[in-house]
């Protein structure tokens, strides 16, 4: 394995490093998505409700390797079919996946979000409409910051997903660490000793994940006190 590591590991490597990108591209639009739908789903407009049940549910009940293939090839070929511009339209095996795991992640990030809302006392909302701040004013200003402190660890635990999920993406073809890995398996037929290095590096970056996930909860328990 050691051997294996030595010839292979900068390849690896650098698949880690393309895998950490498309999670935080990934994370980034899902924070986006997911603030929007999380604070629709607790608007009184029965629009924005509904908009953001149907768009939880709809992303949330399909499985996520069919939205890769269907963003990756169903979107451009309905766009070239409607379009019929000179230019094709194309996706590449970022974008794809970017769009893909922001979608996914965006949804559970707008529940995420709609419960820490949730859980900040409604008399805080109250109390600062009657000091005569204005909705969103008073939801940026005093019901947002308290909802954080109790959101931030459940990011940081999806985001941990959203990682584990890139592994998804090799059916697209994005030269993420699974990817690479099969690359590296049918040229040397290791298998158990390279899917063993996969498995470890993953293991090694979630760990680090984790544990700064739980030092940030401990020093927002302190700072709140």
């Amino acid at each position: 394995m050691i051997d294996l590591f030595n010839r292979y590991g900068p390849l690896l490597m650098r698949a880690m490093g393309q895998t950490l990108l498309l999670a935080l591209y990934g994370l980034f639009f899902a924070c986006i998505i997911g603030m929007i739908v999380g604070i629709m789903s607790v608007l009184k407009n029965r629009f924005c409700r509904g908009f953001a049940l149907v768009f939880v549910n709809l992303i949330r009940g399909v499985p996520m390797i069919v939205l890769a293939y269907f963003i990756f090839f169903g979107v451009p070929y309905l766009c070239n079919s409607i379009l019929k511009v000179g230019t094709k339209v194309t996706l590449t095996a970022l974008e794809a996946g970017s769009i893909c795991l922001a979608l996914n992640c965006g949804a559970y990030m707008a529940e995420i979000i709609r419960a820490g809302i949730q859980s900040v006392d409604i008399g805080q909302m109250e109390a600062a409409r009657s000091l005569g701040m204005p909705y969103w004013r008073a939801m940026h200003r005093v019901v947002m910051p308290q909802a954080i402190r109790t959101m931030i660890p459940s990011i940081i635990n999806q985001f941990i997903i959203t990682l584990k999920d890139t592994s998804i993406l090799s059916v697209i073809g994005f030269p993420e660490l699974v990817n690479t890995a099969k690359n590296v398996v049918a040229d040397t037929f290791l298998s158990f000793q390279t899917w063993g290095i996969v498995a470890i590096m993953y293991l090694i970056v979630i760990l680090l994940l984790q544990w700064a996930a739980k030092v940030l909860e401990r020093r927002l328990k302190y700072e709140s006190r």
